[in-house]
């Protein structure tokens, strides 16, 4: 049994994609819903949740 057997097939880069594609998905059906988006700033290092209005809510640390 090689790699690939192990996960039906499907490889480590088709596997990213698909996780991204899912939480790309998943969050803009929260947007349609009205519901706050978390994020990440990398440069900043601070978590937030954005608002379908645009509005950014920060956490304190």
């Amino acid at each position: 049994m090689n790699e690939l057997d192990s996960m039906c097939g499907v490889s480590d880069e088709e596997l990213t994609y698909r996780f991204g594609e899912a939480v790309r998905i998943a969050n803009e059906m929260k947007r349609i819903k009205g519901v706050p988006v978390a994020g990440y700033e990398r440069d900043t290092r601070r978590a937030y949740l954005e608002y379908p209005d645009g509005r950014r809510e920060y956490y304190a640390e």
